[in-house]
């Protein structure tokens, strides 16, 4: 979560205006459209990606052979701060179907945050570039180098947003209920995080209604909320928060969680553990919940057994988390196709 003032504002203009970048101009083109958010996407938009990135995963696994390569020629720069397995290999993944090349750039490799300020690494990486996908810490990161960028930046994670593990959730949904996700109920037993504030907003662009289960203390970021309630009511889907799971998950049809520990927050693990008592997934805490009879589990990994029981995230009826880090792929090729192939034209 951010609690900075100026962090909050950034946050308020996302919401109010939906704008994909800075206004700045850029002197030499136009400037590109980033992907910073779920808010920034149009429903529409959304589900353009999301079945963009079903028809390369079709593609895929049936052997077809990509002989368009769009991108051949061309590098797409991955500057990660966090460590990822995910979000790595999907990246670069896609970057290789599409004809680019993939080039990392950790944060022991460039220097970004030594001798180098992230205006000039990314002026300067973007000049060389087809595209950047940013894995940074705060989402003030994120706006920096969308206003300092000459190419489109992907947010590839911050600690307010998760964009492309939105994208892959909603795709795994509707792949696992009869290719739609009208009607459907999402709940989330877990933290206030980056994965919840994009999949929130997405699952309701979606036409998902959403129940929301934190411990006591808890809360959303105010702009984060207002937009989702927003959308809630344009929509036509429902938007509940509270601090009992299995008010949550009463009559749920996905139930989803993450780590309640992200990287960097090692040393509160003991004050973590007993605020998320009584949150841990079982079958138990499903069955007196009374989800729906369909209900799937999602888990976007690396998952701690203390987030849900083996019996959960093993069972492979149920489980949709492998399916799902594979579908990681797929979205990364549909935003890498509409934001830098086609220029953020996604309709």
């Amino acid at each position: 979560m951010i609690n900075s003032i100026s962090n909050t504002v950034l946050l308020k203009s996302v919401v109010s205006k939906r704008f994909f970048s800075s206004s700045a101009k850029m002197s030499s083109q136009a400037k590109p459209r980033h992907l910073v958010s779920m808010l920034e996407l149009s429903i529409k938009e959304l589900e353009s990606l999301v079945n963009r990135a079903a028809y390369h995963k079709q593609q895929i696994r049936s052997g077809a052979v990509n002989t368009t390569q769009p991108l051949s020629g061309k590098t797409v720069s991955l500057i990660f701060n966090k460590r990822s397995t995910r979000t790595r290999v999907s990246s670069e993944g896609a970057a290789a179907y599409l004809g680019g090349c993939p080039m990392f750039l950790g944060k022991d490799d460039i220097q970004l945050g030594v001798n180098e300020s992230l205006h000039d690494t990314t002026k300067i990486i973007s000049s060389m570039t087809s595209s950047i996908f940013a894995r940074v810490n705060k989402h003030s990161d994120i706006q920096e180098m969308c206003k300092y960028s000459s190419v489109p930046i992907i947010n590839a994670l911050c600690d307010t947003f998760h964009p492309l593990q939105a994208i892959t959730d909603i795709l795994t949904i509707k792949e696992s209920f009869g290719n739609t996700t009208k009607g459907l109920k999402l709940a989330w037993i877990g933290d206030v995080n980056n994965v919840i504030n994009d999949l929130c907003i997405a699952a309701l662009k979606s036409g998902i209604d959403v129940s929301i289960a934190v411990p006591s203390g808890l809360k959303f970021e105010e702009a984060i909320l207002s937009g989702a309630k927003e959308i809630s009511a344009e929509n036509g889907t429902t938007l509940k928060i509270t601090n009992d799971p299995l008010e949550a998950i009463n009559g749920a049809n996905v139930i989803v969680t993450d780590t309640w520990i992200s990287m960097g927050q090692e040393d509160e693990r003991a004050q973590k553990l007993k605020q998320f008592e009584g949150f841990q997934i079982t079958k138990e805490m499903i069955s007196k919940g009374k989800a729906a009879e369909n209900w799937k589990f999602m888990h976007c990994l690396p998952r701690h057994p203390e987030e849900v029981h083996d019996e959960v995230f093993y069972d492979e009826e149920r489980s949709l988390v492998f399916e799902e880090g594979e579908n990681r792929l797929y979205a990364a090729i549909a935003v890498l196709e509409g934001f830098v192939v086609n220029k953020g034209k996604l309709l």
